[in-house]
Order: C-alpha cells, then sequence, then structure tokens
C-alpha cells in the first residue's frame, strides 16, 4: 500500500481510504463495499486507526511544553529546564490579644503560644470558615500581670507534619510530602541525627546551585503529579547529604489559598502554656477578644498552567541574572514577588534628564495600588543576587493615569425599553472593558475605534456614538511646605484654544491667598510649550476667569509633562486620605497609551454616557429638522469640580479649610410638535459639608534634589 499524507485524521476520511485501497485490488473487484460486513469490517479497521492516530497525536502534543494540556506533564517539562511553579499561598492576617494572668497559680514568668491553630473566623465567611495558625511557638513575657500578643502574623490553614527516616539501602528512596495545597513558602525542614536524637538542624531552601558548597545545609524542592511536592537534598557536592539514620521532619500549612482572603474577624482557638519548676500548665482563663490589625490577604491558587508556560520559557533565558528589561519583569514576579500583577520596567537613559547605571521598577500589586516601604526594600535586598555589578534597581510608586469618557448615545427608542436601560447596558460593557487585561497593566493602549464599537455593539437600539476622551492625572502635594511638582501624561496634549485654558483643575489654596485657585495654561505660539497660571471663577461653571498669578511653571504639549514652580500648597481635594489635585487634558490622539510606569486605567465612576433619541432612526422626525446634534470636541467649564477644601493632619484626619460653594447645572431640553425647542438652566448652590478622610495613603514618591527656596522637588 502506498504512503498517504492524511490531512485530517477524520474518521470518514480513513474509512474512505481503506475503500478506496480495497477497491483498485483486482481481488475485491466484484465485492460490494457497502454491504453490511465489509461495511463493518471497514469500521472497525477505521476506528483502530482513528484511536492509535489520536493517542499519537496527543502524546506528540504533551512532550511539547506549548502544546501540553495535563499539568504534571507542563510541569516536567518545566521542571527540565529549572523552573519550579509557585505553589497555593495561605492568607495572611495580624491579631493581637492579652492574658490577664493576676489570677493564674503559679503565677507565670511568660506564657508561651503553641504552634498550630490560634484563630478562627468568628463568623460565616462566603459560607465557609476558616483556621488560622502559626508554624512556631510564641512567647511573651508577663508584665504587671499582663502578657500581650501584638501583631501576631497568622496564616490560614492547617499545620501537618511529615517525618522521614533517610535509609541508604534504599536507593529509590523518595520524600514526598502527600498533602494538597502546600504553602512552600512556609515550609520548615529539620533532620536530625537518629529519630532519638533531642538536637536538630534547619535545612533552608535552596533554588539554584549558585553560592551552594558541599556543606551548605541546603533542600531543594520539586512538583510531581497530583500538585504534591517532593524534596531531595545534597550530596556533598551542591550541599550536604544525608547519613544513615538521618531523621528529616517536614513541618507545612495546608491552606485554602486565595477563598480566606478578606477575613477580619477572628476568635481564639489557640493553647497557651508556661512552665513552672518544670511543670507545664494550660491557661485558659484572662484570655481577651482578638482585635484584627491587618485583614487576611495575600492568599493565592497554585500557579495556572498557562503561567508556568509563560514564565518558565523566560526564567530560564534569562539564567538567574537580570540584566535586560525582559529579565526583570520575568524575575520579580516569578521568584521575588508573587503578588505582581502588573510590572513596568525601563533603564534610567530612557528618562529625561537620564539617569545612567540605573533601572526603574513599577509594580502593580493584586492587592491594593501601591507596595509598602518594607516590601520595596525587600524586593530590592532580594534582586541583588540577580543584578549585575553597577546597576541599581529603584522602585518607583505606582502612577495612575486615567481616562474619562463623555459619550452621547444614540438610539431608536422602538428597540429600548427605556433610556435607562440602553444607559445602564453600555456602561456595563464599558466596565468591562476597563476591567479587561488590555487596559489593567502596564504599556496598555486604550484603543478608541474598539471601544467605540463596544458601545455600539451593546444593544441592537443604538445607532451611533459621539464620545469625547479626557485624560487625568492626581497630582499628590505635601501641604505647608514650599516645593516645586512635576506631573507626566506620557502623551501628547490637544490644545484647542491658542487662548489658553487646554488643561482643567480640581481647587487648591495656596499661602498668601484667600480663594480657592485653579491650574490654567497659555500656549506659545510654537505650539509645543507655554507657561501656566493661577486663576479663579465665581463657580465651576462660570467661563468668567480671574488670572491671580502668571508664570507659575511650565507646560510642554508634545511631551504631556506640567512644571510647577516651588509653590506653598496649603489645601487640595482629598483623596485616599491625601490632599490632591485633579489634572485633566484633552489627547492629542484618542488612542491612548500607558508610557513606561504610567498605569492606564478607564475610570467609570468619573465617566458619562448620556442617551439621546436618534429621531431620524425612530421615524420622529425623518426631515431631522430637530435633531439633536453632539460635539465631537471636549467643551464645558474651564475647571473640575472639586467639592471640600481639606488638608491633613499628621494623625492622617483631614481637617476642613473652607466650604466652597459647588454650583450644578441642570438644562431641560423640550420640543414641540412644531420643531420649537426651548432649553431652561437652573443652578441651584449647596455647601459641601467637610469630609473626613480617614488613614494615611501612599506619601508622593519622587524626590530628586532641593529646588530653589529651600523647598523639595516631587516628580509625578
Amino acid at each position: 500500500m502506498p504512503l498517504v499524507n492524511f490531512s485530517n485524521l477524520d474518521f470518514n476520511q480513513i474509512k474512505t481510504t481503506l475503500r478506496d485501497y480495497l477497491q483498485s485490488n483486482s481481488s475485491f473487484t466484484d465485492y460490494d463495499f457497502e454491504g453490511s460486513n465489509l461495511s463493518t469490517i471497514l469500521d472497525v479497521l477505521a476506528y483502530n486507526t482513528y484511536i492509535t492516530s489520536y493517542n499519537a497525536n496527543m502524546i506528540a502534543n504533551e512532550v511539547f511544553i506549548d502544546s501540553a494540556t495535563l499539568r504534571e506533564n507542563v510541569v516536567a517539562l518545566a521542571r527540565n529546564i529549572g523552573y519550579v511553579p509557585r505553589s497555593r499561598k495561605a492568607a495572611r492576617a495580624t491579631i493581637s490579644f492579652f492574658v490577664d494572668a493576676s489570677d493564674i497559680t503559679p503565677p507565670p514568668v511568660s506564657i508561651t503560644l503553641k504552634k498550630g491553630p490560634v484563630a478562627a473566623s468568628s463568623a460565616a465567611f462566603g459560607n465557609s470558615s476558616f483556621v488560622f495558625s502559626i508554624l512556631d511557638d510564641v512567647t511573651v513575657p508577663v508584665l504587671d500581670g499582663v502578657a500581650t500578643f501584638n501583631d501576631l502574623p497568622i496564616y490560614e490553614g492547617t499545620v501537618l507534619t511529615t517525618e522521614f527516616t533517610f535509609s541508604s539501602r534504599n536507593p529509590n528512596q523518595r520524600f514526598i510530602l502527600s498533602n494538597i495545597g502546600i504553602d512552600t513558602d512556609l515550609l520548615s525542614v529539620t533532620v536530625k541525627a537518629n529519630e532519638q536524637s533531642t538536637q536538630s538542624v534547619k535545612y533552608s531552601l535552596q533554588d539554584s546551585l549558585f553560592s551552594v558548597k558541599s556543606d551548605s545545609k541546603v533542600y531543594y524542592i520539586q512538583e510531581i503529579e497530583d500538585e504534591r511536592y517532593e524534596l531531595f537534598f545534597g550530596d556533598d557536592v551542591f550541599g550536604q547529604a544525608l547519613e544513615e539514620g538521618n531523621f528529616i521532619s517536614a513541618s507545612y500549612i495546608v491552606s485554602s489559598g486565595d477563598s480566606a482572603n478578606g477575613v477580619n474577624n477572628f476568635s481564639f482557638s489557640g493553647k497557651l502554656t508556661y512552665t513552672r519548676n518544670s511543670t507545664e500548665y494550660t491557661v485558659t482563663d484572662g484570655i481577651s477578644f482578638v482585635s484584627t490589625g491587618l485583614n487576611a490577604s495575600g492568599g493565592e491558587s497554585i500557579e495556572t498552567i498557562s503561567s508556568v508556560k509563560k514564565y518558565a520559557p523566560r526564567i530560564y533565558s534569562s539564567q538567574n541574572r537580570a540584566l535586560t528589561a525582559d529579565d526583570y519583569e520575568t524575575l520579580v514576579p516569578s521568584k521575588i514577588y508573587p503578588e505582581t500583577e502588573s510590572i513596568s520596567v525601563f533603564g534610567g537613559e530612557d528618562l529625561i534628564p537620564p539617569q545612567y547605571g540605573k533601572v526603574f521598577i513599577s509594580i502593580k500589586p493584586r492587592f491594593g495600588d501601591f507596595l509598602p516601604n518594607l516590601v520595596k526594600q525587600n524586593i530590592k535586598n532580594r534582586l541583588k543576587k540577580y543584578a549585575v555589578a553597577g546597576i541599581v534597581p529603584e522602585i518607583l510608586d505606582l502612577k495612575y493615569l486615567y481616562l474619562e469618557v463623555d459619550s452621547k448615545i444614540y438610539y431608536n427608542s422602538n428597540l429600548a425599553p427605556s433610556s435607562a436601560y440602553v444607559s445602564s447596558t453600555v456602561q456595563d460593557n464599558a466596565n468591562k472593558y476597563s476591567e479587561s487585561t488590555e487596559l489593567n497593566r502596564y504599556g496598555a493602549r486604550f484603543k478608541y475605534s474598539k471601544f467605540l464599537k463596544i458601545i455600539d455593539d451593546s444593544h441592537e437600539s443604538v445607532t451611533s456614538n459621539i464620545t469625547n476622551i479626557q485624560m487625568r492625572r492626581d497630582l499628590r502635594v505635601v501641604t505647608n511646605t514650599f516645593a516645586e511638582y512635576q506631573i507626566g501624561f506620557g502623551n501628547e496634549f490637544h490644545i484647542k484654544r491658542m487662548s489658553g485654558y487646554n488643561i482643567k483643575s480640581t481647587a487648591f489654596r495656596i499661602a498668601g491667598n484667600p480663594n480657592s485657585v485653579y491650574l490654567g495654561d497659555l500656549p506659545n505660539t510654537n505650539r509645543i510649550d507655554g507657561s501656566l497660571f493661577f486663576f479663579t471663577v465665581p463657580s465651576v461653571n462660570s467661563t468668567t476667569p480671574t488670572i491671580l498669578r502668571r508664570n507659575v511653571g511650565t507646560i510642554n504639549y508634545k511631551k504631556g509633562v506640567i512644571t510647577i514652580n516651588p509653590v506653598n500648597i496649603l489645601a487640595g481635594k482629598i483623596k485616599d486620605g491625601q490632599p490632591i489635585i485633579e489634572i485633566s487634558a484633552s489627547p492629542a490622539s484618542n488612542d491612548v497609551v500607558g508610557l513606561q510606569d504610567l498605569y492606564l486605567q478607564l475610570d467609570i465612576s468619573n465617566s458619562t454616557f448620556d442617551t439621546v433619541v436618534d429621531s431620524i432612526s425612530s421615524g420622529l422626525d425623518p426631515s431631522a429638522s430637530t435633531y439633536i446634534s453632539s460635539s465631537s470636541y471636549a467643551n464645558g467649564a474651564l475647571v473640575r469640580e472639586t467639592g471640600v477644601l481639606a488638608t491633613v493632619n499628621t494623625d492622617g484626619l483631614s481637617t476642613n479649610v473652607t466650604n466652597r460653594t459647588i454650583a450644578t447645572t441642570t438644562t431641560t431640553t423640550t420640543t414641540s410638535a412644531t420643531g420649537t425647542t426651548t432649553t431652561t438652566t437652573t443652578t441651584p448652590s449647596s455647601t459641601g459639608s467637610s469630609g473626613s478622610a480617614s488613614g494615611g495613603g501612599q506619601s508622593g514618591s519622587g524626590g530628586g534634589s532641593g529646588s530653589s527656596g529651600g523647598g523639595s522637588s516631587y516628580s509625578y
């Protein structure tokens, strides 16, 4: 039989090929191949061939990491290039409580909280309850009759211990942890000379062969089938080898992953003891209620197959060293800070002015908006063993570039139940787009045409839309401090008016002026740069500004950079416990890009989706004599609405500085049968109350050298 190139291993195709072969054989000239007997034989042969070819195809797929589908095969292939997938992570929280030992007899000198379960979620959380544990005993002294456990870190899950005895007579001995859901970061391995020995040595986890000596007390770990883990030890070349009879003890926490994130109410369920005269006593009375410091967070599921396929080849290509930006973008989320949601890395030579010898890293964590300073320092310290000598890594605070949408949605009223339904449907789809990976990452690009299509496809009644885009950044200010500020948008500004007022800001207070002021701009004739000025208006909707001070800074429209000369800002709009100034501008291109360390976000809460009846499509006005047109260009007031201006005391609470009168305009348009349009505008006034913002947000990033006048310089 000649070889046939099969392009499609289909059952019917195989059967047809077998029948054609038999028909071409002269021995079967007079046979009826559609008869029941031969047809059944051909079905069996075709089915057998089909199963064999399918199995061969699947086996071939599982040999390569890109096409493998079974987790154990993907993990095994990743293991061949030295990659260990991230394990499940236990949610972490902190609690505090005290023990009144004044009535305990005999009186204790110290009290020990035994390792294992210490707290439980006091109420059902997501129809589940969770146990939180500690891995080691915690002992605190009794002072004035009270033992206080402050900010005790606890981990969701149950503490388990697996023990092994090494035998050199068993060459195939394996040290397998049989439980699923282990957090390998909390794994503790100790080795004793034998099971009866009282002296133990703690071994440390090692993920590479660098700096490992022949007598290093290290162990290695790898994931095996069914999401379990196997331990293995050195060979007297890379790490100290085990000896006959060595007793290995592995303690770890089996957790529920991300299911416990958010738990904030705990009840005590631990064991407290103390020892007097070689006798151990158990404490059951005098235990206070448990107070929560940090809510449970940081729990994660085991690394997914797609993530292993993504990072394993990149880790292999980086060879455990951080040389290029891609190396940093791979090492940080995979080996240093797994809670990374998105990361941006760029060299100092790309900055203006350049900062040679530095690499700048901006990280968006999975939980929260900013990295604590302690986490930043830990990342920098761990990067030292990967970074090239002479390259200094710097961790930057997250910088958001917000996009605000003003959309007029035209719809056929005959196809929609109500205008509110259309607006709600469009807003839901826009919100899904804002939460997609196209925007929620560094280097993202807002695709204007795609966004317009999302609006048009939201409902069959939508006929078209006119959508304007504004980009906004929040400038965090340091109150009562003489400082210079610079903020970049990473995108070119659109100059609508050469007379100025192309950017808009919220109100703020400056020293030496009792009024609320705003930031304005005036372009130069070259349409590349311009100057800034402070002005005031009677109300937020007024178009009659009064300029208070000129040349207070510069603006570069091409680069999208605003620089404010040294100024003492007294108060601003409060957001997340920090005084800020919102600054917005129209982009020169509606396709906005998140440049370098700018994290692009579509701000749905500050966007508007107004519906307009398409009178032509609805058949209400076929002649279009009363058709309502919407502008394709951003219009409106010269400033942004602010609310109450406030400053922040050292205790992190906002203090009211001034109550501003906020004017809101309501416009009602009615159309008569003759086509006459009447517009009524009402401007009620409302006095804002002094809002209170608790908690201290992240302080402004940047630094730089001090500016003239003894102030500081802040770059955002």
